[in-house]
């Protein structure tokens, strides 16, 4: 399995999932742009990379920002074949809490929908155009089971990722004449980054580390523009599905 032939943009690369997922791209031979808004925390995740990385900070909400790190990527590269949509926030990151759909204010259930929804958008408005003139490429939609499931208290995450799963099937019906695989992954429960520092000692047990992911992501971006698109799951059965 080997990236060596792909440029790869991944947002919320600076630290956790994405920052795992960028380090194993580049080690497996991809050119990788890296994203997120504080650009010392990309640079330290592109000093440990193990190949070709790019700092570009942004923020996901940004459009011209966004449009600014897919031109630079093509200007620099030439192409890009690979977009991860990692970037992602909830009432966690927040408040430390979650809190009941009624007690949420509005300007945080906005921002939570316009990262984890708008932010995908936007990049795969600026980087679809440039895989339909190469003929191919691969989006991966950081996904989550709260994408398939509702929970108590995870009112915006909810919402956000029901509609990152209508948005990844649609556009892959959209894509697929054109060599672009659209899917979902997700890391299959709590994972061991910022994201769930509140947790408790005694609830610790069991979090799954931040490479979680890594095997599956690669694969997925290995597959080529015939391999399967629409579809969402966690790293565990994609390893399984994919081989």
């Amino acid at each position: 399995m080997t990236l060596e032939t792909e440029t790869v943009i991944v947002t919320g690369a600076s630290r956790g999932l994405g920052a795992s997922m960028a380090k194993r791209f580049a080690r497996e031979g991809a050119t990788v742009v890296v994203t997120a808004r504080s650009e010392s925390e990309l640079e330290a995740v592109a000093a440990e990379a193990d190949g070709e990385t790019l700092v570009v900070p942004a923020d996901v909400t940004d459009e011209a920002a966004v449009r600014a790190v897919v031109e630079t990527t093509v200007d620099e590269y030439g192409a890009v074949t690979g977009l991860v949509n990692n970037a992602g926030i909830g009432l966690l990151n927040m408040y430390g809490e979650q809190r009941v759909l009624h007690d949420v204010e509005t300007e945080d259930f906005r921002q939570i929908l316009d990262v984890n929804v708008t932010g995908v958008f936007l990049f795969s408005k600026y980087v679809v155009p440039h895989m339909i003139d190469a003929g191919r490429g691969t989006i991966l939609n950081i996904s989550s089971g709260l994408g398939r499931r509702a929970a108590a208290k995870w009112g915006p995450y909810v919402a956000s990722k029901w509609a990152l799963e209508g948005l990844t099937r649609t556009q892959a019906a959209e894509l697929e004449a054109y060599g672009i695989t659209v899917n979902g992954l997700d890391p299959g429960g709590r994972v061991a980054t910022a994201f769930w520092d509140h947790l408790p000692e005694d609830e610790r047990e069991g979090v799954l580390e931040p490479d979680v992911m890594d095997d599956a992501a690669t694969r997925l971006l290995a597959q080529g523009p015939d391999g399967i698109t629409g579809e969402s799951m966690p790293a565990d059965e994609w390893e399984q599905r994919l081989g």
